[in-house]
């Protein structure tokens, strides 16, 4: 059928993601979702780094580094901050060697991935599976309620996206979380922190398209044929689990 179009690549990608979470899920070993989120945050971290035009400072050893940290210590939120203040306390010690710019990747998607972690530490593997539900109905609703009606440009960094296709996909993102949710922490708050996710997911895909219109490049990577790269897959999640796991400490 037509309207699926191009976008059938990644939507296919979406359910394959739950999918993968499903069985880690039935399975819940901890080391096993470190590994799995490892490799795909040092992928997603090499192709940031390329977008960011540091591929050739060889980063990917520190973050590799910070993510065996996070086997011994996963919380997120610390191990980011400490990131954060050990790099700020290296520019200050010798700045003609260091540069500010080199840190951006240890800033995105390095923070989206520690937290996604820290998401499945504190609150389990439902709580991915309720992240995943949110950023792909957000994407899919966007995409079908787009092409129905669409009429109205969202934003100049993502010219296919329209503000019809936005609200669409947050109605469904919403309700569709709210019901995922309700089992963890009813059905009021569910509504609540899907839509928040929802949004943060939308603008996780807007920052995703920013960063490749300012170097050039129509994707992230080409790792995954006719998909693009890692970061093209997982852009609203690195928005959508900081979002979650804040509102969910802040309102459960």
């Amino acid at each position: 059928m037509a309207i699926f179009g191009s976008h059938t690549t990644r939507i296919k990608t979406g359910l394959a993601l739950v999918g993968a979470v499903l069985a880690l899920g039935y399975i819940d070993n901890f080391f096993l979702m470190w590994l799995f989120l490892g490799a795909t945050y040092l992928l997603a971290f090499n192709e940031a780094a390329k977008l960011f035009g540091l591929e050739r400072h060889n980063l990917t050893k520190y973050a590799a580094f910070l993510w065996l940290l996070a086997a011994i210590y996963p919380y997120g939120d610390d191990l980011f901050v400490l990131a954060g203040i050990f790099y700020a306390a290296l520019v200050a010690y010798d700045p003609q060697e260091k540069d500010w710019k080199d840190f951006l990747p240890f800033i995105y998607p390095t923070a989206g991935m520690l937290f996604i972690l820290t998401l499945y530490v504190e609150y389990g593997v439902h709580a991915l599976l309720w992240l995943l539900v949110v950023v792909a109905m957000s994407d899919v609703g966007a995409y079908f309620v787009g092409k129905a009606i669409g009429k109205t440009k969202f934003s100049p960094t993502s010219p296919n996206k329209t503000m019809e296709g936005v609200v669409g996909g947050i109605v469904v993102a919403t309700l569709s979380g709210m019901f995922v949710g309700e089992a963890t922490v009813g059905l009021l708050i569910a509504f609540f922190i899907s839509f928040g996710v929802s949004v943060s997911s939308i603008f996780g895909d807007l920052f995703e398209s920013f960063l490749k219109r300012q170097a050039g490049v129509k994707d992230s990577g080409d790792l995954l044929p006719g998909h693009g790269g890692v970061l093209d897959r997982i852009d609203g999640y690195l928005f959508g689990a900081i979002v979650m796991l804040v509102l969910l400490r802040g309102l459960v």
